[in-house]
């Protein structure tokens, strides 16, 4: 499960992002609350930040990916997350000066978006670069059990502290801000002679059209990048919904909305943990079934009528939700050369986090006009009714059988290739799952 801990820089990076993760969760509720308490409970406004700090993700991931294949990778993040730090810094200031506005709060969230737009893609490329593709899908699983496991104390922190500050968001913010001088401080520690560098591509025209071209004579990526478009836009929304949730359905403060999103990512840790145990890339089938999954647990969610049911519920979602992010991520990750690698991972966040500015107000416009349960119920049965058409487009020629096993309790969907049907693209990325799936036989390995 811990393998990939084994690589004293991965080692470093990872102790860093814990601490750093934390302190952007903080921010993340910090943030939420701040935008109801300055917009009047407003579902739409909260939906703006989101898609304020998610929008720029359209115009420059693809950037950052070139950036990322282009020039060093480390170098790159230590600018990346040194202005991040400094934009945290600057809520945080506002705030305690008393002189916050909401167009401040619509502003730093741009500009924070515009950095992290960059700063994901290469962030998620320079992984390979510390474990190599051997340890590459496990390294990909800790950075998400990191991730979720920061979401499991940064929420209930912050909801502790903002309420103890008597509604004051400020130590949030200035908490993150000094947090991201760990991770700057891991990637200064690091031994450059144990980086796995991948040649940097020479300065050329056409360098993001190309990135462009190679995702689209790959089948699978393609699907890969539609579904995790849909599932993106309008499922991973929970930013929106547990904080309208929360507020509006149940009329709660920030104590109870840390907690529920506390809950959110105990499952989301879960979900994380379980994915650890996967050495090789997931199939396609896999990414169908658990989108499916997570569309159907989150009308479930919507659906409950008491805090303590919906806080239940939250926990198998969260789950749901970070076995297909993981399993896409790893994905996309295993199924692109390496020096493609930044720029197929910036149109992958370009899919991921793009429809976010279009998805969010939209969840945020349905929760505050027809009720919050609905924003949480019309995204799940988008997402489900995305998942159901990738597995009908992948049946398309082929048997499909559904078994349903009781011991160990399980679903398996069963997908034959027809007749004549190519490998799977990349001879790289084919000759090490094969290698791979020999040598551990690990359980879930060809799930």
């Amino acid at each position: 499960m811990f393998r990939s801990l084994r690589v004293r820089n991965f080692r470093l990076y990872a102790s860093a992002n814990l601490v750093s993760n934390t302190g952007t969760w903080m921010q993340r509720i910090g943030q939420d609350w701040l935008v109801l308490q300055l917009s009047g409970d407003s579902g739409v406004a909260l939906g703006l930040i989101t898609a304020l700090q998610f929008g720029p993700t359209l115009a420059l991931s693809m950037y950052g990916g070139m950036l990322g294949d282009r020039y060093d990778k480390r170098r790159v993040l230590l600018v990346t997350q040194g202005l991040m730090g400094l934009l945290a810094l600057a809520l945080g200031l506002l705030v305690a000066t008393g002189g916050i506005a909401l167009w401040h709060v619509f502003v730093l969230a741009g500009l924070l978006g515009a950095v992290s737009a960059i700063d994901a893609p290469v962030r998620q490329a320079f992984v390979s670069e510390m474990v190599g593709p051997e340890l590459l899908a496990n390294a990909v699983s800790l950075n998400s059990t990191i991730f979720n496991g920061a979401r499991l104390i940064g929420p209930a922190v912050a909801g502790l502290l903002i309420g103890a500050s008597s509604g004051n968001t400020a130590p949030a913010f200035f908490i993150n801000a000094g947090s991201f001088a760990f991770t700057m401080g891991a990637l200064v520690g690091m031994r450059g002679s144990e980086l796995r560098r991948s040649p940097p591509v020479g300065r050329a025209k056409g360098q993001l059209r190309e990135g462009l071209r190679y995702t689209a004579a790959h089948p699978d990526l393609v699907l890969a990048m539609v579904l995790v478009f849909l599932v993106g836009t309008f499922g991973f929304n929970y930013q929106v919904t547990i904080a309208l949730m929360a507020r509006e359905q149940f009329g709660l403060g920030a104590q109870d909305f840390g907690l529920l999103s506390t809950a959110f990512a105990v499952g989301s840790l879960s979900g994380a943990l379980l994915s650890t145990r996967r050495s090789v890339r997931p199939r396609q089938r896999f990414l169908v079934i658990s989108s499916v999954t997570f569309g159907v647990l989150s009308i479930v969610a919507g659906l409950m009528p008491t805090y303590a049911s919906f806080a239940v519920l939250l926990v198998p979602t969260g789950a749901a939700a970070l076995i297909f992010s993981v399993a896409t991520n790893s994905f996309v990750q295993l199924g692109a050369d390496p020096q493609m690698r930044g720029r197929v991972m910036a149109l992958y966040f370009v899919c991921f986090m793009g429809g976010t500015p279009l998805g969010a107000p939209l969840i945020g416009w349905i929760s505050e006009h027809l009720g919050a349960p609905w924003g949480l119920v019309l995204g799940g049965a988008i997402v489900g009714v995305a998942g159901i058409g990738a597995g009908l487009y992948l049946s398309r020629g082929r048997r499909v059988r559904l078994e349903a096993h009781v011991a160990p309790p399980r679903l398996a969907l069963h997908v034959s290739r027809p007749l004549g049907a190519g490998v799977p693209s990349v001879g790289l990325r084919t000759a090490e799952e094969a290698a791979a799936g020999s040598a551990t036989g690990a359980p879930g390995a060809g799930s």
